[in-house]
């Protein structure tokens, strides 16, 4: 074989190899020989760290205040410290002030604060809890007339929602935030239970009922809402409420979802269960058209909420700081991994 001959046999041995090596480069992870870009790896969501010591002082600076009851003292100096709180971390803070009538004929200042982040976005998410405490401890044996301190039920909302707060102003995440803390929620009719007799049910959550009739700007939409109703107790469970898997589905699935990642499957747990007559998110998804969920605890005990609820025994001693770390993150979670 002549010295050309092997010379061409040779470089056409080495470009056979590197066809098959491109051919094989550009082909499909499924071996289907489209050629497919290179992916490249999505980066990571940067979620800040949410601190269950710091909520759960927020939840004690609401209790030192005392009975926080429409009109009371500690009702005006919680309201006062919450909105210089919020003014050092939003971007907007806007006081809905007004007059409501209670389901007694009682006439009740109405206070409504929300904080907003990044106000300019037209996708958004709401953040819900009710800051207002319970007028008399109808639930108690004794000093029933007496308002609570409502640690857990008003408290816990609005302390994981404050450390939510301090949180967004050091990281940004896509979609605009507002924080909503509802007023006059806890001065509902005394009952049993929260049962579905029209007049009892729209005498309470004034404070969203007042909103959505005067939005706190033209036209307001979110994406999707979740509510923090009484998420502080140890060991506390968290079903599906029933309410919320009517109107919103999807953004239970969310929040489910995003609480099971971060390893909380067995606080959120998976079925559905009807123990809530009425809450804000009801008002928000009937009168707002904006899907909401209310996440709120269950006590296997009771059927429904946990002994506390509107009793004196309703103070900071039923607060567990895990609880309000596992809230809080989940929800931090949903919020920044939205796009």
């Amino acid at each position: 074989m002549s010295r050309n001959v092997v010379r061409f046999t040779a470089i056409a041995l080495v470009a056979l190899f590197l066809g098959l090596f491109l051919l094989k480069s550009c082909r499909s992870d499924n071996g289907g020989g489209v050629p497919v870009p290179n992916e490249q790896p999505q980066p990571a969501v940067k979620v800040p760290l949410f601190d269950g010591d710091s909520a759960y002082a927020f939840v004690k600076k609401q209790v030192d205040f005392g009975p926080r009851n429409p009109g009371s003292a500690g009702h005006v100096a919680c309201g006062d410290w919450m909105v210089a709180f919020l003014n050092q971390y939003a971007d907007t803070v806007i006081e809905q002030t007004g007059t409501v009538t209670a389901f007694n004929g009682q006439k009740l200042p109405l206070r409504n604060i929300i904080a907003s982040w990044a106000p300019e976005k037209k996708e958004r998410i709401l953040l819900v809890a009710h800051w207002d405490t319970r007028p008399f401890a109808d639930k108690d044996t004794e000093r029933k007339n007496e308002p609570i301190l409502g640690a857990n039920d008003g408290g816990s909302g609005v302390g994981i929602l404050l450390e939510i707060a301090r949180r967004l102003k050091e990281e940004a995440p896509a979609l605009g935030v507002d924080i909503f803390l509802t007023d006059v929620e806890d001065f509902g009719q005394p009952s049993d239970a929260m049962e579905t007799d029209a007049n009892s049910l729209l005498s309470w959550c004034l404070g969203s009922q007042y909103w959505a009739k005067n939005p706190h700007v033209p036209d307001y939409t979110a994406r999707f809402g979740i509510l923090l109703d009484m998420c502080g107790t140890a060991n506390a469970d968290f079903y599906r409420e029933q309410l919320s898997m009517q109107y919103a589905p999807h953004v239970v699935q969310k929040v489910w979802a995003a609480a099971s990642t971060l390893g909380y499957g067995q606080t959120f747990l998976p079925e559905t269960k009807y123990f809530v007559g009425i809450d804000d998110h009801v008002i928000i998804n009937r009168d707002m058209r904006i899907p909401t969920i209310d996440i709120i605890g269950f006590h296997e005990g009771t059927k429904a909420f946990d002994p506390s609820w509107h009793t004196h025994k309703d103070d900071m001693s039923v607060i567990d700081k895990a609880t309000l770390e596992a809230v809080g993150r989940t929800v931090m979670h949903v919020v920044y991994h939205e796009r």
